[in-house]
């Protein structure tokens, strides 16, 4: 089969939906301690990243949606304001990094692209609570958000810069 096969891309695609959704599902496991609302690691967005910067932006797109549909399905929040959050701060943070890798390739790092990511998806997330639940105050959450994105996003934007080269690398390809 070749890489450009369309059969190759599809299998290529469901391969990383299905580990982003592990990892989605994974990260709902892990006893964090909630120092504050939306508040998380955003383990899945190592894929979505990976995705972006080996195969491009409508594959990192499409496999973020198809990761916040199915996971919500599978978590058992489709549908709830805890699934449009992710919703909105998934495709917004996937939407800016494919700028950002876009206008600034080769000028902004991977790790930069994921402190990007991160920054905006918290950014979504609470404009999008203020708007559900009418209440401007939860904007006062902002800069914990913030404080926390700053080191996922870099912790994310390491581990996907170590996939990539292991990728580029004499390793198996995906």
């Amino acid at each position: 089969m070749q890489d450009n096969s369309p059969t190759y891309r599809l299998v290529r695609l469901a391969l990383f939906v299905a580990l982003a959704i592990m990892l989605h599902i994974f990260e709902a496991m892990l006893p964090l301690p909630y120092l504050f609302p939306g508040a998380k690691l955003g383990l899945a967005n190592i894929i979505s990243l990976l995705v972006l910067l080996l195969f491009g932006f409508k594959d990192a797109l499409l496999v973020s949606f198809l990761r916040i549909i199915l996971g919500g399905l599978l978590s058992g929040t489709f549908l709830t304001i805890t699934f449009w959050l992710s919703f909105s701060g998934g495709i917004a943070s996937t939407l800016v990094m494919g700028a950002g890798y876009r206008l600034a390739s080769g000028e902004i790092s991977t790790v930069g692209l994921s402190i990007i990511g991160a920054l905006t998806h918290n950014l979504a997330q609470i404009t999008v609570a203020a708007l559900m639940i009418g209440n401007w105050g939860i904007l006062v959450y902002l800069p914990y958000l913030i404080f926390f994105a700053l080191p996922t996003g870099f912790f994310v934007g390491l581990v996907t810069n170590q996939l990539q080269r292991f990728q580029s690398g004499s390793g198996p390809r995906w």
